[in-house]
C-alpha cells in the first residue's frame, strides 16, 4: 500500500464489532420482553428428551460441586468457630473458568441448534407443525419490500452523484479557507446529503411495504425489522464512506490513496450488511417462524463469524500495516510519537486480536452490561482519533507552513519573518504534544481506565490545569515582548527605516542592549515560570546573590572589566568599525562587548584587549580627521614656489571624483617649520572625513611629488659635502685631487715608477683639507649615510 493503513483498520476493526455484536446488546438492553424468548427457549429444551437430560447433568453436576466445597476443610474450619482465610482466584485459574464456560456456552448453543434443526423435520414434535407455505409468503412479501427499497436507494444516489462531484471538486480546489476546513465542511454536506437519500429510501420501503405489499395501510412486524434495518444500516455505512470515499477523492477524511479507500470501504461496507441484517432480520425471523433456540444459535454463530473474520484480516495484513507503522514513525517529528508507533509496529495484531476476543467474549458471557460498555467506549475512541487527527492536520496547515510576511514589514523588520518561521515549528510541537495527551486522557476516560471528570474536580487537577495555563501564558506574553523589542531595536538599526543609517555608537549600544535585553527577559520568565509552578524562589534568589557576591569579589578584573565597558560605551569612547588606540594596541574594531574589545591590526593579526586594562581610548573617527604632512626641499629652493606647488597638488585632488567628497575645507598652509640639517621642512594639513586621512594623505602624497617634479624642486635626500676652504675674497681654493690605484710609495708616485723630477715638491701647507657637512658651492658632492 502506498498510504499508510493503520488507521482505516482500526475503523474497520471497531466498526467490525460495532455492527457485528451490537444487536444481542440493543436488543436486550432495549426490548422490555427481552425474558419472553429466553423462557421460551428454557420451555423448548425442557420439552425435548435430550437437551432436557442435558440440563438435569449440568445441574447434578453444579449440586456436586457444591457439596464437595461445604466438605472442604476450610468448611471444617468454619464449623469449628475458625473463618477460612478468603483468596482470591489467581490470574490462570479466572481464565480456565472464563475459558471452560465459553466452550460450554458455545456447546450448548451448538446443541440446541442441531435440536432445533432436527426438530424442525421430526414427526410429532410442534416445530414439525411450521405451516412452510406462510413463511413462504412471508418470504415472497418481504423480499419485495426489500427489493423495492434498495431500488429507491441506488436511484436517488444516483441523483445525487453530481452534487457529490461538485463538492469533491470544491474541496480539492476551493479558492477560499484552509484545505482541512474545506475538506470537513465538504464531508459534512455530503454526509447530509448521504442521510437524506437514506431516509428518503426507508420512507419509500415504509410506503411500498405499507400500501402496496399486504393489507393496505397495514406495516407488517417482518416489513418494520427490515426497514429498521435498513436505517440503521445505511447509517453505519454513510459514517464508512465519510471516511472513505472511494469514488470522491475531495470527500476523503483519511489520507489513503483510492485502491486502498475502495477496497476498505468494500469489505467493511459487505461485513456490516451481511453481520447487520444477519442480526436485525434474520435472527429475530427465525425465532419468531421457525425456532427460538435456532435464532439464538444462529446469532452466536454469526458473532464467532465475524470474530474469526475479523482475526483473519489482522494476519492478512500483519506485515503491510507494521511496514506502514513504521514508516510513519520515521516522518514523525515528536519522539514520543516516534516511539510509540514504533512500538505499536510490532504488537498491534496482538492488541488487535485481543480486542475482538474480549467483545466476543462479552458478548457471550455478559452481552447485558458490559457489551453496550465497549461498544461506547469504542464510538469515543473513533470520535476522539479522528477529532485529534483532524484538528493536527489543521493546525499544520493554518501554522505549519512558512510564513511569509508582506515586502513592507520585511524590509522594514528583515529579522521577524526568520524568527517567527523558527518559533511557530517548536509552539507546533508543543500544542501537538498537548494535543496527544489529550487524545490519549479522553481514550483513556471511555474505558474507565481514567476518570477523566472527577481528577478535574479534584483540587490537584484544577490547580495543574490553572498551572499549566497560566505558565502557557506567560511564556506567550515573554515571547511577545520579546518579539516587539527585538523588532523595535531592528527598526532602529535598519537604515532603510527609522532615522536612516544609525551611527556606529547607535549599533553597538542597540545589539548591546538587545542581548541584555534577551538575558533579562529569559531571568525573569523562568522566575515567574518557577514561581507559578509552585517551587519557593526566595531562596534562590537569595542564593543567586551570595553566590554572585562570591564571584564579584573572586573575579574583580572581571568586574572592572564590565564596570569600565560600560562607562566606556555610555561615554561612546569607541564603536564597532572605528580605529582606535586601546592599551597599546592599534587597529579596527570588528567586536566589541561589556567586557572587552577586539582589534584587527594592520598586519591583520587580531587582538582582544580587556577594559580593566585600558587608560586610554585613542579614537582616529570622530565627526573628522587631517592628513598632517611635512615636505622638505632643499635649502636653494624657493620657499613661496613650494608652497604653491603644494596648493596646485590640493587643487589636482579636490577635482579628483574619487576624493573630493572627503576633502571638508581648503588647504591648511601652516609655514615652514624647521630648518632642518639638510632641509627646509613646510608643514601643511587636510581636513577629511573620518576614516578617510589616510587614504586622502597617499593620494596627496603622489601628487606632490608630481607637481614638485614638474616644477624642479628638490626634494633633499642625505647626501656629504666635501669642503676645501675660501680665501679673502671667498674664493675656495683649487683641489689637488689624484685618482690613485695600487700600491703608493711615501711620496704619493705609484709604487714601482720613478717619479718625476720635474714635479714640484708637494706643499703640505697648501693640501690641507677640511671635510664638512654643508650644501652648498665649491664642493663635491657624495651620497652617503645620513637622513633627513
Amino acid at each position: 500500500m502506498s498510504k499508510p493503513r493503520f488507521l482505516p483498520m482500526l475503523l474497520g476493526w471497531l466498526l467490525i464489532a460495532l455492527v457485528a455484536f451490537a444487536g444481542p446488546a440493543l436488543a436486550q438492553s432495549t426490548d422490555p420482553g427481552a425474558s419472553a424468548p429466553a423462557n421460551a427457549t428454557l420451555a423448548d429444551m425442557l420439552e425435548n428428551p435430550d437437551t432436557r437430560q442435558q440440563l438435569i447433568d449440568q445441574l447434578r453436576g453444579m449440586a456436586e460441586a457444591q457439596e464437595t466445597q461445604e466438605a472442604s476443610p476450610e468448611s471444617e474450619q468454619a464449623s469449628n468457630g475458625t473463618a477460612p482465610p478468603v483468596e482470591k482466584p489467581s490470574l490462570p485459574r479466572q481464565l480456565a473458568e472464563m475459558t471452560s464456560g465459553i466452550a460450554g456456552n458455545i456447546g450448548q448453543q451448538v446443541g440446541s441448534l442441531y435440536a432445533s434443526l432436527v426438530g424442525l423435520f421430526a414427526a410429532g414434535s410442534d416445530a414439525a407443525s411450521i405451516d412452510f407455505g406462510l413463511v413462504l409468503s412471508a418470504s415472497l412479501n418481504l423480499g419485495l419490500v426489500i427489493l423495492a427499497t434498495f431500488a429507491l436507494f441506488l436511484l436517488i444516489r444516483r441523483l445525487g452523484r453530481p452534487l457529490f462531484a461538485r463538492l469533491s471538486l470544491w474541496s480539492m480546489h476551493g479558492p477560499a479557507l484552509q484545505p482541512m476546513l474545506r475538506l470537513v465542511i465538504c464531508v459534512a454536506l455530503a454526509a447530509l446529503v448521504d442521510i437524506l437519500v437514506v431516509a428518503l429510501a426507508y420512507v419509500g420501503g415504509n410506503m411500498v411495504a405499507t400500501f402496496v405489499v399486504g393489507a393496505s395501510g397495514e406495516l407488517t412486524t417482518r416489513a418494520s425489522l427490515f426497514l429498521n434495518a435498513f436505517l440503521v444500516i445505511e447509517l453505519l455505512k454513510a459514517g464508512v464512506r465519510m471516511l472513505f470515499a472511494s469514488r470522491y477523492e475531495g470527500l476523503r477524511l483519511l489520507p489513503i490513496a483510492a485502491p486502498d479507500a475502495s477496497y476498505w470501504n468494500r469489505w467493511i461496507a459487505r461485513l456490516i450488511g451481511l453481520a447487520g441484517y444477519g442480526l436485525m432480520v434474520v435472527v429475530p425471523l427465525a425465532s419468531a417462524y421457525l425456532s427460538p433456540a435456532l435464532g439464538q444459535s444462529l446469532g452466536t454463530l454469526i458473532m464467532i463469524g465475524a470474530f474469526i473474520y475479523a482475526v483473519a484480516v489482522v494476519l492478512r495484513n500483519r506485515r503491510k500495516l507494521a511496514d506502514a507503522l513504521q514508516r510513519q514513525a520515521a516522518r514523525s517529528s515528536l519522539p514520543v510519537t516516534r516511539v510509540g508507533l514504533t512500538l505499536l509496529a510490532r504488537i498491534w495484531h496482538l492488541l488487535a486480536i485481543a480486542y475482538f476476543f474480549m467483545v466476543l467474549v462479552l458478548t457471550l458471557t455478559r452481552p447485558a452490561d458490559a457489551l453496550p460498555f465497549v461498544l461506547i467506549a469504542t464510538l469515543q475512541t473513533l470520535a476522539t482519533v479522528l477529532v485529534g487527527l483532524g484538528v493536527s492536520k489543521l493546525l499544520n496547515q493554518t501554522i505549519g507552513r512558512r510564513i511569509s510576511l508582506s515586502d513592507e514589514l520585511r524590509r522594514k523588520l528583515p529579522l521577524l519573518e526568520v524568527r517567527l518561521n523558527a518559533y511557530v515549528p517548536k509552539a507546533l510541537k508543543v500544542i501537538r504534544t498537548i494535543l496527544l495527551i489529550v487524545v490519549v486522557m479522553v481514550v483513556l476516560n471511555a474505558w474507565q481506565v481514567f476518570d477523566m471528570a472527577a481528577w478535574y474536580a479534584s483540587e490537584a487537577g484544577r490547580g495543574l490545569v490553572a498551572k499549566l495555563f497560566s505558565v502557557a501564558v506567560i511564556l506567550l506574553v515573554a515571547l511577545a515582548a520579546w518579539l516587539a523589542l527585538a523588532s523595535m531595536i531592528e527598526h532602529k538599526l535598519n537604515p532603510a527605516t527609522g532615522g536612516g543609517e544609525p551611527s556606529s555608537r547607535a549599533q553597538t549600544l542597540l545589539s548591546l542592549f538587545r542581548n541584555a535585553l534577551a538575558i533579562t527577559l529569559l531571568t525573569v520568565t523562568i522566575m515567574v515560570v518557577l514561581a507559578e509552578i509552585g517551587i519557593n524562589i526566595g531562596p534562590l534568589i537569595a542564593g543567586a546573590g551570595v553566590l554572585g557576591l562570591a564571584i564579584g569579589f573572586g573575579a574583580q578584573k572581571m568586574v572592572q572589566d564590565i564596570i569600565t565597558g560600560v562607562f566606556i560605551q555610555i561615554e561612546n569612547a569607541l564603536n564597532v568599525g572605528d580605529v582606535v588606540t586601546v592599551g597599546g594596541v592599534t587597529g579596527t574594531a570588528e567586536r566589541l562587548s561589556i567586557r572587552s574589545v577586539g582589534l584587527r591590526d594592520l598586519s591583520g593579526t587580531y587582538h582582544i584587549v580587556p577594559f580593566s586594562s585600558v587608560d586610554t581610548v585613542s579614537n582616529y573617527m570622530r565627526e573628522f580627521a587631517f592628513h598632517v604632512g611635512e615636505y622638505g626641499i632643499a635649502y636653494r629652493e624657493n620657499i613661496d614656489e613650494a608652497i604653491e606647488a603644494l596648493q596646485t597638488a590640493f587643487n589636482d585632488l579636490s577635482e579628483d571624483n574619487d576624493f573630493k567628497l572627503e576633502l571638508l575645507e581648503p588647504l591648511e598652509v601652516a609655514g615652514v617649520i624647521a630648518l632642518a640639517d639638510s632641509s627646509v621642512n613646510i608643514r601643511v594639513r587636510i581636513k577629511t572625513t573620518p576614516g578617510m586621512q589616510w587614504a586622502v594623505g597617499r593620494a596627496y602624497n603622489r601628487l606632490v611629488k608630481y607637481r614638485f617634479d614638474e616644477a624642479g624642486i628638490e626634494i633633499p635626500f642625505p647626501h656629504t659635502t666635501l669642503y676645501f676652504g675660501a680665501d679673502k675674497d671667498g674664493d675656495a681654493a683649487p683641489a689637488n685631487l689624484r685618482i690613485m690605484q695600487g700600491e703608493f710609495t711615501s711620496d704619493g708616485s705609484p709604487a714601482g715608477q720613478p717619479r718625476d723630477a720635474e714635479a714640484p715638491e708637494p706643499d703640505d701647507t697648501n693640501a690641507r683639507r677640511e671635510v664638512h657637512n654643508q650644501d652648498g658651492d665649491g664642493g663635491v658632492d657624495t651620497p652617503g649615510g645620513g637622513s633627513n
